[in-house]
């Protein structure tokens, strides 16, 4: 809906300026809206004397606080790196949103107390056409604030501005709550307004605590979503010089600073400088393209050895052969003084009920069969991020 007059307005920025630009902008239009339809609703809370309206008041002003430090927290996220800081400051963006929900919460309880004395000691409302006027107005002005916080994440991706959006229209429902129970009560005569605070107050408890959820979860870090990952491994098929890759690694330091970290498998026969170009090019495929901060860590296969690649195959065909058909990498040969050494990484799927030691033992004793005596070691790896 503001998509395209948002691109004009943060045009010829780099991508972290116009992100600065666009989050603020969001910032200053929640802070000046969410405090006009505090007031809004204030004002009717307080001739009607009715809890539920008040509770949705305190509500607008609680998202106030939020725009507060939206804005705080995009400032802050786009300070460059520093010495105590090499990763930058984005993650301000998760804090200052864990704030909000702490806040949040802190309000939805003080109304449900409040809610519920009303509850005990129901009083009349005093409602009249201007109050229900008001509330419409709030209404219109919520659905136009979260269109604006949606075009807004989606133009800078920014799960920040989407909780704002989410708990926008949050708002559209809560407040066409209050005007019904409002408008039932002004007909009919029936003392619902207390009812309606608890169930506000209820519900604004929960959106509290699911954004908690959504903050603690940026902060620990979590695992990147199946598109993510499809199109990570997408742009890893592209290079046709690398034999394999495997244990990726991504690590979110805000929305727009991801690091990962991977293992490309290379002829054991290239020299040092041809694997660190291949290396670079794949390193700077990723920024450039993806904008991910890679590290390539480099692992030797022997293609060009037939006895090595005779037990490769053996051992490709043993674990496509088992139930799980599972996946591996990181394949060794090591020829000792009197038995070969055996050496790889196996990839288990999640549910996979077997024990770890019951899968190298199964395992090993089907590789001894075909290959003869050997020392096999095996590393189990449960929670891989790629699917081959």
């Amino acid at each position: 809906m503001f998509e395209k007059w948002l691109d004009s307005y943060a045009s010829h920025t780099t991508s972290e300026k116009k992100r600065y630009r666009i989050g603020t902008l969001s910032g200053i239009v929640g802070l000046f809206s969410n405090l006009i339809l505090f007031f809004i609703k204030l004002i009717a809370g307080w001739l009607s004397g009715s809890v539920s309206i008040l509770t949705d008041a305190i509500n607008s002003l609680s998202d106030t606080a939020s725009s507060v430090l939206t804005l705080l927290g995009f400032k802050i996220a786009a300070k460059p790196a520093d010495k105590e800081h090499p990763y930058g400051h984005q993650r301000f963006e998760y804090i200052s949103g864990f704030l909000v929900s702490i806040i949040i919460i802190f309000v939805g309880f003080q109304f449900l107390t409040t809610s519920i004395e009303r509850i005990i000691n129901p009083s009349k409302l005093e409602a009249s056409p201007l109050i229900f006027v008001l509330l419409i107005i709030s209404v219109g002005a919520k659905v136009i604030q979260g269109f604006f916080y949606r075009s807004a994440a989606d133009t800078i991706h920014s799960t920040t501005l989407r909780s704002a959006a989410q708990d926008s229209f949050n708002d559209v429902y809560t407040t066409i709550i209050v005007l019904a129970a409002s408008l039932l009560e002004f007909f009919t005569g029936w003392t619902v307004d207390g009812y309606a605070g608890t169930l506000l107050a209820i519900f604004i408890i929960y959106s509290g605590i699911s954004m908690i959820r959504e903050s603690m979860d940026d902060l620990l870090g979590t695992r990147p979503n199946e598109q993510e990952l499809a199109e990570i491994q997408d742009h890893f098929e592209q290079f046709d010089s690398i034999l394999g890759y495997h244990d990726l690694l991504v690590h979110n330091y805000g929305p727009n600073k991801t690091f990962a970290s991977i293992h490309i498998e290379v002829d054991d026969s290239w020299s040092l400088t041809q694997a660190h170009v291949v290396s670079d090019h794949i390193e700077k495929h990723f920024k450039d393209v993806l904008g991910i901060d890679l590290v390539c860590h480099l692992d030797p296969i022997a293609v060009q050895n037939e006895e090595h690649t005779r037990i490769y195959r053996e051992v490709k065909a043993i674990l496509k052969s088992n139930q799980l058909n599972l996946k591996f990498h990181d394949f060794r040969v090591e020829e000792l003084e009197n038995q070969l050494k055996i050496s790889f990484d196996i990839d288990v799927p999640e549910k996979t009920t077997a024990s770890n030691d019951q899968l190298r033992a199964s395992i090993t004793r089907d590789i001894i069969l075909k290959v003869g005596p050997a020392e096999v070691v095996i590393e189990v790896d449960r929670l891989s991020l790629l699917k081959h």
